[in-house]
């Protein structure tokens, strides 16, 4: 039985995940019966994280693990930040990119296969 500091640090980590485009879900390898409260990662839909394909795991192991895992994406954004190598905007602004590539592949595809 969980108590409710449990409750709150999924809570936590559920907000987080949700910002980085991810939702918590189960592994599509199936459960580990050795450790059932393992959790995976994957995005949350096609636009969120669009370098990922929708079914793709990012992330699987323990809550403590994903916390671990959390502070490591923050702290490479935020060095990335320190460096000026990246920041919020330009970080949007190539994920659109990417959308915006998809979306013209997936038109081109959809006219050639109309024409035949």
């Amino acid at each position: 039985m969980s108590g409710y500091q449990t409750i709150l640090r999924v809570r936590r980590l559920e907000e987080t995940v949700e910002k980085l485009g991810f939702m918590m879900t189960h592994s599509k390898h199936g459960w580990d019966h050795n450790d059932p409260d393992k959790i995976a990662l994957k995005p949350r839909d096609a636009d969120a994280v669009p370098i990922y394909a929708r079914d793709a795991e990012v992330f699987y192991g323990s809550l403590e693990e994903l916390e671990v895992w959390l502070r490591g994406v923050e702290w490479a954004r935020n060095y990335d930040l320190l460096l000026k190598v990246s920041d919020e905007k330009k970080r949007e602004r190539r994920e659109q990119d990417l959308r915006n590539q998809y979306t013209m592949q997936r038109l081109k595809n959809e006219k050639v296969i109309q024409k035949d």
